[in-house]
């Protein structure tokens, strides 16, 4: 039975050895660490499996014309994958941040897998950012849309770990 809640300290150590052993480098527990460090977390969910812990996500404040925000790390236990687990961390996430300040929500990714949620990269096109290209998608999260659909985004800046 998969449970979805918000991140504790106790659960610190355990997300980061989910994320060591997902990525072929630390380069994504360290910045989970430091979003955590440098106070830019603004929700951080994990699944668990009884008392396994198979998924994460985190949010993070970014710079832009407009209250909006960064989706990343996520990852998902890797014999667990494939399984729902990072779509549902996904939409809980979106759906507890929908409705409130954040006009809008970025992610760097696979343009397949983050559509479903309603990402997308030609909606993206008018943002720069260091991540601009194909893989750069917005998501509004105000009906209406971000107040602005153009100017310069920057994530949070624990991510210039990847610059």
């Amino acid at each position: 039975m998969l449970a979805v809640r918000e991140e504790t300290p106790a659960d610190y150590a355990a997300i980061r050895a989910l994320l060591l052993q997902a990525f072929p480098l630390p380069s994504e527990a360290n910045l989970d660490e430091r979003l955590r460090d440098e106070g830019d977390v603004v929700l951080a969910l994990v699944a668990f499996d009884r008392d396994t812990l198979v998924g994460h996500v985190m949010l993070s404040p970014m710079r832009a014309p407009f209250p909006a925000l960064g989706l990343a790390p996520l990852t998902v236990h890797a014999g667990r994958r494939n399984q729902g687990i990072g779509a549902r961390l996904v939409a809980e996430a979106v759906e507890r941040v929908r409705g409130g300040a954040w006009e809008a929500m970025f992610v760097v990714g696979d343009p397949e897998y983050y559509a479903r949620f309603g990402f997308a990269a030609e909606a993206a096109a008018g943002y720069k950012c260091a991540y601009s290209g194909p893989h750069f998608m917005v998501m509004p999260l105000d009906p209406r849309g971000p107040s602005v659909t153009f100017g310069n985004v920057a994530f949070a800046p624990g991510f210039a770990i990847f610059e």
